[in-house]
């Protein structure tokens, strides 16, 4: 397989990865199929394993994966320097850039590990890949945009980042319903849902303030380190 036939694969493999999730806890529920916890955390281990393998059989050199580890890295000592605020976090914003500098897989792994690695802070659990699956898909759908072009525009750029909140809250609640709560009516559902929507608007504006104020330079900083080094995407 060439080169191009490739990168199409793996792009059609992170697809199915990603959407397969939600599809099948949406399944889930309209089955009304009651032993979803597991099956809910076996298919997002699912997910992060197809985009953990297939960035380990791209071959990284090790000077692709700093920038990955260090943007990770500082998510989660953000998260950590954060914590007194609940929902307002710099985890977003971060693999967000991630996703516009490196690329939309790097952007997946920046969230996916940011949320791993400042769990051995705040407590590992059963919550952990959901976690990493809803900020890795934040990281992966601003790669996508970035790569568009759509964020020349700082209105694009700043909606994203508010509308990530609510994103991640879809993600987390929709495991919380599906996994745990098991509503009998589309009206219990909601109701978790608003119970929760304070904390996702405090999120998604969190992430709209740190993307003001931390893209512009970062990526002028980035984009000189991925052109000097002839960094792979």
């Amino acid at each position: 397989m060439s080169g191009s036939g490739r990168r199409r694969a793996a792009f059609v493999a992170e697809l199915v990865a990603i959407v397969g999730v939600p599809v099948v806890l949406v399944a889930c529920v309209a089955l009304r199929f009651r032993q979803t916890a597991v099956l809910s955390l076996v298919v997002v281990l699912g997910c992060l394993v197809v985009f953990f393998a297939g960035y380990e059989h791209s071959r990284p050199r090790l000077r692709d994966t700093m920038p990955v580890a260090v943007l990770a890295a500082l998510a989660a000592a953000g998260r950590i320097l954060f914590a007194p605020v609940p929902s307002f976090k710099p985890v977003s914003a971060i693999a967000i850039i991630a996703g516009a500098a490196f690329g939309r897989r790097s952007g997946f792994l920046v969230g996916a590990l940011a949320a791993l690695v400042s769990n051995f802070f705040f407590g590992q659990g059963p919550w952990t890949p959901w976690q990493m699956y809803a900020w890795g898909l934040i990281g992966y759908l601003g790669g996508l945009l970035a790569q568009a072009g759509l964020f020349r525009s700082r209105a694009v750029l700043v909606g994203y980042g508010f509308l990530s909140g609510p994103l991640y809250g879809v993600a987390i609640n929709l495991w919380s319903i599906v996994g745990f709560y098991h509503p009998e009516t589309f009206a219990q559902a909601a109701l978790i849902y608003a119970a929760a929507l304070p904390f996702d608007v405090l999120h998604g504006v969190a992430t709209a303030v740190f993307l003001l104020v931390l893209f512009v330079p970062w990526q002028r900083k980035l984009s000189r380190i991925k052109d000097k080094f002839g960094l792979q995407t």
